[in-house]
């Protein structure tokens, strides 16, 4: 496999999903303008609101934002991972946060639910319950990629180790991490985090977090990172909206792995 640039585009979702779908198409665009072959877009991307909106905002798969992005990947020829959309289910109150990754033609080739919801109380600082509009998804998700094998993977998840160990067991070359990863955790746990699991696994992680004030009075770090399987930050973002890009290598992925053949080495799981 080749060389070949990606992207990590950060921005701030809100409730108006028209508004949030122009402005990730021109961020998408500046990516495909500067080389990118993958582009990786945030959680939640385009929608954002209420927790007691959530089932208007969301929409079945397919449907009109999965077409878009579908549109997108095969006009910028890229692999899009649209970062994720809230997956309306038929017979259900609660919907899937589903990320999507499609084919330069604008096939989709895999689909993911997010499998670990965010429960947390920190109090005085975040109170979020995903689970009362969110449903967990059960599967593990890698797809064969021209760029390499892709996991798939969203925000919380990256708390979960196995789940990205599960990933590089089942072939994945690169992870992917679109978030709405918030203060104050972010600040204290973001790259770190980040990094472990790219040095862990010898694998390229591409992070796009959303930034700024949300409608649910919490704050979004931003900080979007691609990280290498050495845990070096190839590229990090600011606190605003925009597009950071990285070569990722494979060859120097395999150089990793022979320097280091952790992989090789496990004894249990």
């Amino acid at each position: 496999m080749d060389s070949f640039r990606a992207a990590a585009v950060q921005l701030c979702a809100g409730p108006d999903k028209q508004s949030n779908l122009a402005r990730a198409e021109a961020l998408v665009a500046a990516a495909a303008g500067q080389g990118a072959r993958l582009v990786v877009l945030p959680e939640v991307f385009s929608w954002r609101g209420g927790a007691g909106d959530e089932q208007s905002g969301s929409e079945p798969i397919p449907g009109p934002t999965s077409e878009r992005c579908s549109a997108w990947a095969r006009r910028f020829g890229i692999h899009l991972l649209a970062g994720s959309i809230l997956e309306r289910v038929e017979g259900e109150t609660r919907s899937y946060n589903t990320s999507l990754l499609f084919h330069p033609s604008g096939e989709l080739l895999a689909r993911y639910r997010k499998a670990h919801l965010f429960d947390v109380e920190i109090p005085g600082q975040v109170s979020v319950r995903e689970s009362d509009a969110r449903l967990p998804g059960r599967e593990i998700v890698t797809t064969p990629t021209e760029l390499g094998a892709v996991g798939l993977t969203v925000c919380y998840d990256l708390r979960f180790p196995e789940l990205f160990r599960a990933l590089t067991a089942a072939g994945a070359h690169l992870i992917t991490v679109p978030s709405a990863f918030t203060f104050p955790t972010g600040a204290a746990h973001w790259e770190v985090l980040l990094r472990a699991r790219a040095i862990e696994n010898q694998v390229f992680v591409i992070a796009a977090n959303q930034y700024g004030a949300t409608p649910r009075a919490t704050l979004d770090y931003g900080h979007s990172m691609i990280v290498d399987p050495w845990g070096t930050v190839l590229a990090r973002a600011g606190n605003g909206e925009g597009v950071v890009l990285a070569t990722i290598d494979p060859t120097y992925q395999e150089e990793v792995r022979r320097q280091i053949p952790c992989l090789q080495h496990r004894r249990f799981g």
